[in-house]
């Protein structure tokens, strides 16, 4: 025996794995679509380019809007992949 789970186990913990994963984005998400809902309007808001440390102002209602449709993809990924896991414990 080589000692290692069998393939079944090992897709199970990736797919844990992205759940958790999934998880914590939706509630970074979270944090940041509320932190932009209560900034007062003569706020300047600033987005950071990947990769480096440089940011750029942006406009704050089009950074909400994006990131209020990027927690809505977030949540809809989750709700598909709890679906999938339940129609899978019926079957």
């Amino acid at each position: 025996m080589s000692g290692r789970p069998p393939r079944q186990e090992e897709g199970e913990s990736a797919k844990l794995r992205h759940k958790e994963e999934l998880s914590r984005r939706i509630k970074e998400q979270k944090v940041v679509v509320d932190e932009l809902s209560n900034l007062k309007k003569n706020r300047k808001v600033y987005r950071q380019q990947p990769n480096s440390n440089i940011f750029f102002l942006v406009d704050r209602t089009e950074t909400l809007s994006q990131c209020k449709n990027t927690l809505d993809e977030l949540k809809k990924a989750h709700q598909e992949m709890e679906n999938s896991e339940k129609t899978k414990i019926k079957k």
